[in-house]
Formats: structure tokens, C-alpha cells, sequence
């Protein structure tokens, strides 16, 4: 029997009517989520089988429903709060980061927020400056709060229900130009451990440590390495917290060079946090310094040509990893 394939969005979209399926306390609410499906038509055809009472269009009004979300899971629920554009997430910092992060703890244990929030990220869709940003870090920096970042169709579905069943907030961030990705999906009801890395690619002469849409830009510049005799190892946290550690620092020790790939902006961002984890693990076995590979540290421009060149690309991946190992 051929092998399943699924579309980034449609193995998004099939985690959750799933999990809707099986928790009738699971619901979703957001701006243009029900009839529309979104902007990016991700949730079409939810809230024919589900209704408007479990797929709910809001107000535009990212902090107010934001804040209902985390009243609806501290009864509840276990709502998915769909933030239209990542950069939006900025309406809602008060409620994710003094509210949903902290309730557990503030109560003594007594009170909970399974609530996850599903938004988007990544650049090079023409989007301009203030729909283009990746703001994972941001999230990755608050305590009581977790944060995942799939790179595969097989990766979102897994990550999402896993995440949906959580009794933590969960920041789920999908790049907005992967969704017409395709890859394998199975059928059968899977999940996916939050806090488990997964080698994408093994290889022997240099990492690359990617995140979200960077490892598909580190497979293909791997593929480009693997011309020119250099064997890469490709690493996905997966989720940026919790961190597998371990899982990267042994693919560092093992390769002794290592590329630390991410959309968001270097600076203070998670290429540090990254390279950190790896300077402080396996700086004995290091030939070289970690390098880092990110967002510019400018606006994301609306022209095409200034665009493209604030991220990573496959070529500038390749150069690099050449440099580094000495075949430049």
C-alpha cells in the first residue's frame, strides 16, 4: 500500500478535528476561523462538522479572546486560540506571559491552563514588515509556557495533538510558506513527545542545528554538501522548550562543527540559546566556534529582493558549512 501523503495544512487541519472528535472540551476560536478557514484555509470544513458553537469567529480583538481562552481552559476546556499572523502575538503578551504562564503556579498547583495557541511565522510571502516576523523566542524565554515549532507534515500533526493534550499553554508556531509542504502522514492516531529532538538527516562532518522552515533549508544544504564530500547531520529540536538538550550536544560532540539555523532575529534570539547549550556541552569537542544563522536584524522589508536576503537560504548555508570545513 503507497504511503499517505498530506499537505503541512492538511495534517494540521486533521489533528484537530481529531482531537475534537475525541474531547468534546477541545474547541477553537479566533478571527475568520470559522467560514473562512482562516486566511490561509487551514481549518476549512471545521465548523461545518463541529459547528459555530465549537469553531468560533471573534471580534478582532487579539488580548480580549486571547484572555477567553484562558478563562475557558482554567474551567474547562482545552481551547486553540488561532492567532491570525505571529506578529500579532504581540496584543497578547499580558495574558500568555502574566496570566496563562503563571496561573499553575500562582495558585499552588490549583488552577491550569491547557490552552494552546496556534499562530504563524516566517518571512518571503511578500508580507511586509508587521506580517512577516518569527517571534518564538520571545515565548521560549518565559517560564510556564511551552513552545513548538514542526517542520514537517508529520511533525505538525504529531506536535499539535500531543500539544492539544498538554495541561500546560502551548505556543504552537507553523511557517506560513510551509503549508503546501507534503510529506508522510499516517493514518493511525500518533503523538509526539514534546522535548524530543529528532536527526532529520545523520552525517558525520558538521551540524546543522535547524528550526521550523530552516530545516528544510539545511536538508537541501546538506544535499548541496553531500556533492562536495562533506557529510551533514541535520538536528530538529522540534520544540524550542522544552529543549533536548542532549540530542543536539551529542550530534556536536560527534561532528565537532555545528550551524545553528533560525528565522527568527540572532540577536538575543534562539540561535543564541542554541549555541549556548552547545558551547557549554561539547565545547571540548568543538573544531570551530558554533556559527549562527539568522533573520537580519532589520524589519522584514515588503521588497522582494531585500526580502530574501534577511534569511538563511540554502546557498549561504552551503558556503558557510564549506568555510567551516575547510574546503572553501
Amino acid at each position: 500500500m503507497p504511503e499517505r501523503e498530506l499537505t503541512f495544512a492538511q495534517a494540521v487541519r486533521e489533528a484537530l478535528a481529531e482531537e475534537m472528535r475525541r474531547d468534546p472540551t477541545v474547541c477553537i476560536f479566533g478571527e475568520d476561523v470559522a467560514e473562512a478557514g482562516t486566511p490561509f484555509k487551514v481549518l476549512s470544513g471545521l465548523v461545518e462538522e463541529f459547528g459555530s458553537e465549537r469553531v468560533i469567529d471573534t471580534p478582532i480583538s487579539e488580548a480580549g479572546f486571547t484572555g477567553i481562552g484562558v478563562g475557558a481552559a482554567m474551567t474547562g476546556l482545552r481551547p486553540v486560540v488561532d492567532i491570525m499572523f505571529g506578529d500579532f502575538l504581540t496584543l497578547t503578551m499580558d495574558q500568555m506571559v502574566n496570566q496563562a504562564a503563571k496561573v499553575h503556579y500562582m495558585s499552588g498547583g490549583h488552577w491550569k491552563v491547557p490552552m494552546v495557541v496556534r499562530t504563524t511565522m516566517g518571512a518571503t510571502r511578500r508580507s511586509a514588515a508587521q506580517h512577516s516576523q518569527s517571534l518564538h523566542a520571545w515565548f521560549s524565554h518565559v517560564p510556564g509556557l511551552k513552545v513548538v515549532l514542526p517542520s514537517t507534515p508529520y511533525d505538525a500533526k504529531g506536535l499539535l495533538k500531543t500539544a492539544i493534550r498538554d495541561e500546560n499553554p502551548v505556543v504552537f508556531f507553523e511557517d506560513k510558506m510551509m503549508y503546501k509542504l507534503k510529506g508522510p502522514v499516517p493514518a493511525e492516531d500518533y503523538t509526539i513527545a514534546l522535548g524530543v529532538a529528532d536527526v532529520k538527516r545523520p552525517g558525520d562532518d558538521i551540524t546543522l542545528v535547524a528550526t521550523s522552515s530552516m530545516v528544510q533549508v539545511a536538508l537541501g544544504a546538506a544535499t548541496l554538501l553531500e556533492k562536495e564530500g562533506i557529510s551533514a547531520e541535520v538536528v530538529d529540536p522540534r520544540t524550542t522548550w522544552p529543549l533536548d538538550e542532549k540530542t543536539i550536544i551529542d550530534s556536536a560532540k560527534k561532528t565537532s562543527r555545528v550551524i545553528v539555523l533560525d528565522e527568527g532575529y540572532g540577536r538575543y534570539g534562539a540561535t543564541a540559546e542554541l549555541a549556548a547549550v552547545i558551547a557549554e556541552g561539547a565545547f571540548y569537542d568543538l573544531d570551530a566556534p558554533v556559527k549562527r544563522m539568522g533573520a537580519m536584524h532589520v524589519p522584514i522589508p515588503f521588497s522582494p529582493p531585500l526580502e530574501d536576503v534577511t534569511v538563511p537560504t540554502e546557498e549561504a548555508v552551503f558556503e558557510a558549512a564549506r568555510a567551516m570545513c575547510g574546503k572553501s
